[in-house]
């Protein structure tokens, strides 16, 4: 369902739940007992979340969401509360996260890229919500990362009529990082991955918790910048770095 390799600072996690990597309870557990094994091992700075199948994913498992519905309302609730919580858990990772998306990712599939720092998309993928279509709604904080990432402008045009565009006009919108042709494009972002993997980690770190302080409005941004500087300063990796780099 989930696999999880960890080599080189790189934790690779693939999705492999045939045929579409649809979500459902027991992929969240599994996906927690993942972030459980790398809460417990500091060999990694990335997460470099992929898949297995021709898509990235198509969502969550709309027979589970069905057969939900003679539940009482507050169970029925409870699962979108359970996407949340774990998308919610890989956003404030503080490691740097990457979703390669070689295939199409939708609903729930596109909700866990926006949960991650960095997104890569090949050019004959497509994503959006199209959850409004059928009469819901991108409900695992899609609504709200689309937003934050993109304006209400974009969130509005994509999730109130369920479009799904293209990788490349999701690259215009800033939706993803990068758009790659399909040849040779998993080496193209294994390079990628392993490029902020061979960053000094204390930096890295750092400096993600920084760009984060930026955007909430209960921190001091330039406070928070100033420790890590500090950090910085303080560590011996730094200070060998910058000296051989002047001797160069």
């Amino acid at each position: 369902m989930i696999d999880l390799r960890v080599d080189r600072s790189v934790a690779t996690v693939t999705l492999s739940r045939t045929p579409v990597n649809a979500m459902s309870d027991e992929w969240v557990e599994r996906f927690h007992e993942v972030l459980d094994t790398l809460d417990g091992r500091d060999d990694w700075l990335v997460m470099h979340v992929r898949s297995a199948q021709k898509i990235f994913s198509a969502g969550a498992d709309l027979a589970q969401i069905a057969a939900n519905f003679p539940q009482p309302m507050e169970a029925q609730l409870d699962v979108g509360r359970r996407y949340q919580k774990l998308f919610h858990r890989i956003s404030r990772l503080a490691a740097i996260t990457l979703a390669e998306m070689g295939g199409t990712a939708l609903g729930g599939g596109l909700e866990l890229a926006l949960a991650c720092d960095l997104r890569v998309a090949s050019s004959k993928a497509k994503m959006g919500f199209p959850e409004v279509t059928l009469g819901l709604i991108p409900g695992a904080g899609g609504t709200q990362r689309l937003t934050w990432l993109c304006g209400r402008a974009v969130a509005s045009r994509l999730i109130l009529a369920g479009e799904v565009i293209t990788a490349e006009e999701a690259h215009r919108l800033g939706l993803v990082q990068w758009c790659l042709p399909p040849e040779g494009f998993a080496e193209a972002a294994e390079q990628m991955v392993h490029r902020y993997a061979s960053m000094p980690r204390h930096a890295a770190i750092g400096a993600k918790a920084a760009i984060a302080a930026a955007l909430d409005p209960a921190a001091d941004g330039f406070a928070m910048e100033t420790e890590v500087v500090r950090t910085c300063f303080e560590s011996a990796q730094t200070r060998s770095l910058v000296s051989s780099f002047l001797a160069r």
